[in-house]
């Protein structure tokens, strides 16, 4: 079992930037993925970026360039870095991490961030 505690949303200017961190509640080395979900008001959760246990990262098209996910296996936690926003990065965020152990894949979510980005 994996507990998520998100934080760092919060309200910025288009063009400004946040930092989300995701804090697991035990070691996160054997985690074999984390990842960042955004879902807008009346729309689907998507991926915004993920990480794997072996630093492998990948970005939605949408975020390429402006954002970085980033893990830190010593304080259990995963960053999101957030430049260049525009007003349709609005969302909450998700911290979402996924442990395959005995052939069982076992999915976590953390209960979200708000990010608003309006002038």
């Amino acid at each position: 079992q994996v507990q998520l505690v998100e934080s760092g949303g919060g309200l910025v200017q288009p063009g400004g930037s946040l930092r989300l961190s995701c804090a697991a509640s035990r070691s996160i080395f054997s985690i074999n993925a984390m990842g960042w979900y955004s879902q807008a008001p009346g729309k689907q959760r998507e991926l915004v970026a993920r990480i794997t246990s072996g630093g492998s990262t990948n970005y939605a098209d949408s975020v390429k360039g402006r954002f970085t996910i980033s893990r830190d296996n010593a304080k259990n936690t995963v960053y999101l870095q957030m430049n260049s926003l525009k007003p349709e990065d609005t969302a909450v965020y998700y911290c979402h991490a996924v442990h395959l152990r005995l052939g069982v894949r076992y999915d976590y979510w953390g209960q979200g961030t708000q990010v608003t980005v309006s002038s």
